[in-house]
């Protein structure tokens, strides 16, 4: 996963970050504007994790989100 694009197309990931952390606000996903080191702060703040704990939530969601899903067209 490019956490570049996720900066540049925070909207469409955005809804990918929060349908994996449901527990995280809008004006949560919104300061974290796909930011990864952002990301892991406010999953840490929200779920009364700890940072290796955070970062390893994130390792799986990117491994999950590695390659791009295709467009499906109907």
């Amino acid at each position: 996963m490019d956490w570049n694009s996720a900066q540049s197309d925070w909207p469409r990931f955005r809804d990918e970050v929060h349908a994996n952390w449901t527990m995280l606000t809008s004006c949560q996903l919104d300061l974290i504007a796909g930011r990864r080191v952002r990301l892991a702060n406010k999953i840490e703040e929200a779920y009364g994790i700890t940072g290796d704990q955070a970062e390893r939530q994130i390792k799986s969601f990117e491994l999950r989100n590695a390659h791009p899903r295709p467009v499906s067209f109907r």
